[in-house]
């Protein structure tokens, strides 16, 4: 069967066809039927291969399309957008949880270098004035699409020769017996530079997600400062949250 028929809403459903379309579109794009930056088929191709109007085909990918889910070039179609949804409460590296989301992780090194210390590096890493850290920054990438950027520091006493990290920061710390147990990590809004507005290809002044994260080894040393200036259009935190139950906890 023509993996497009699957997509065919059923008119005996009292919801408008329309909506059933997106619906069927989304669990699609979820499931891996297209991939991020793949071309979803247009509205002619959905309304003559499943028998609706074009109307019916527009909006439901404006649904898709107010969802954030795909994007529209002028005169070339309109293409899956890369999404990952990042759980709050597990901690991985950037590569591990692309993989775990079917994208292909890759990275464009902008800087990998030994430094002083910044004054809050001094602090966070409980550092001394003469120590130096590992300065990395890159663009992060799912699919060669740039989701984020990526600057971290890292003692030097660490990382003697940044050059010698490959693809993930976190495998090369568990390479050398030295991995990221624990981060503590702040999520803020802010608006993107001239500079990270051309790394990334947005517009000056477009909202952008910093992440910073504090990692720290079994011995609760901490070990990594990473700032991420994510793509708002591409990032989704998540968080699960669970009632406690007080009453429990006080019976005897």
């Amino acid at each position: 069967m023509n993996p497009i028929q699957t997509l065919r809403p059923d008119d005996r459903q009292s919801t408008p066809l329309y909506l059933q379309l997106a619906r069927n579109l989304e669990a699609a794009i979820h499931a891996g039927q297209w991939k991020s930056e793949q071309a979803l088929p247009s509205e002619r191709v959905l309304s003559e291969q499943l028998s609706i109007s074009r109307v019916t085909a527009r909006k439901a990918l404006e649904v898709l399309f107010a969802q954030g889910l795909i994007r529209r070039s002028q005169g070339s179609g309109t293409f899956i957008t890369p999404r990952l949804e990042q759980p709050l409460s597990r901690l991985s590296g950037f590569s591990e949880m692309l993989r775990l989301k079917g994208f292909a992780p890759s990275s464009q090194w902008l800087v990998r270098e030994i430094t002083p210390p910044t004054h809050e590096e001094l602090i966070r890493l409980c550092l001394s004035p003469t120590d130096k850290v590992a300065r990395l920054k890159r663009l992060r990438k799912a699919d060669d699409t740039v989701m984020a950027i990526e600057m971290s520091a890292l003692p030097a006493s660490i990382i003697p020769n940044p050059q010698a990290i490959g693809s993930s920061l976190y495998e090369y710390l568990e390479g050398i017996g030295k991995p990221v147990v624990r981060a503590l990590q702040h999520i803020q809004a802010i608006n993107a530079s001239d500079e990270f507005a051309a790394l990334v290809g947005i517009a000056p002044g477009t909202a952008m997600l910093l992440m910073t994260r504090v990692g720290y080894t079994a011995d609760n040393t901490p070990i990594e400062i990473t700032d991420t200036y994510c793509r708002n259009d591409y990032y989704d935190f998540v968080a699960e949250l669970r009632r406690y139950d007080f009453a429990a906890e006080l019976r005897p």
